[in-house]
């Protein structure tokens, strides 16, 4: 069964690759003409096809877990997550309004249960269409939700930077990144883009690539990262969606 994926896009690396030349060319000996191939070394744009694949059951599960990892790791190191933050606000009348803060709060309490009642669908391996079909709307409720989060925190992004829940959104993504990014090399052969048998080996070849500045990493970098963030965020986008946003980053717009 051929994988599904999130979006696929290319990107040209200049590469030195040998080039073949044919020309006639006349035997001094025989008086005839011949066809002679000559080959040199040349510098061309070689493209490579990057694909972001869609998560398997398992690798979503898994990245719930690095998600609640690191919000525990956070919160214990006095880390202050988004509903206390929007509390903390709402108590001393700080930057954000009285109602965003209880909105804030309120959506925090629903995205909690939603993933809640969500977790325990996901886990059951045999489900009837009655739950298939409840599982379908907890996921559009919970991407529903998680949008109206974004876009009322956006509005108070500093305050919410350095908070717990933003901290290991930022880890999720990042371990999403890491597992779904595959290329495929000028001879059709495709490889993960951060190979590793575990995730700290995926992560070691990430930091590898970023501090030696991997040339196709790189160029690579920037719609990787967006594109992973923005199906995080949304993940009801379209492939004209991702179409846009890649328009949008390859104009400067971004």
């Amino acid at each position: 069964m051929e994988k599904k994926t999130i979006y696929t896009f290319t990107i040209n690396k200049e590469e030195e690759v040998e080039e073949e030349s044919v020309r006639n060319k006349k035997n001094k000996e025989t008086g005839k003409m011949e066809k002679v191939t000559t080959t040199k070394m040349v510098t061309k744009e070689v493209p490579y096809e990057i694909k972001i694949y869609e998560p398997s059951r398992r690798q979503v599960e898994d990245a719930d877990m690095e998600f609640s990892i690191e919000m525990s790791r956070c919160i214990k190191r006095g880390i202050l997550t988004k509903a206390m933050m929007a509390k903390k606000y709402s108590d001393s009348g700080g930057l954000l309004t009285e109602d965003d803060s209880k909105d804030l709060i309120r959506l925090y309490k629903e995205l909690a249960e939603l993933q809640n009642s969500l977790g325990r669908l996901l886990s059951k391996k045999k489900k009837s269409q009655k739950e298939k079909d409840r599982e379908g709307e907890l996921t559009e409720e919970f991407a529903q939700t998680r949008k109206k989060i974004v876009d009322l925190e956006t509005t108070y992004q500093n305050v919410f930077n350095h908070t717990a829940d933003t901290k290991a959104q930022n880890k999720t993504v990042l371990w999403y990144m890491l597992n779904l990014s595959h290329f495929k090399n000028p001879d059709g052969k495709e490889e993960a883009f951060f190979p590793g048998e575990s995730q700290e080996e995926k992560e070691n070849s990430y930091y590898i690539k970023d501090e030696s500045e991997d040339e196709l990493y790189e160029l690579a970098r920037e719609k990787l990262m967006t594109f992973v963030s923005f199906w995080y965020f949304s993940q009801n986008s379209s492939q004209e969606d991702f179409a846009q946003l890649e328009e949008e980053i390859d104009s400067g717009a971004l």
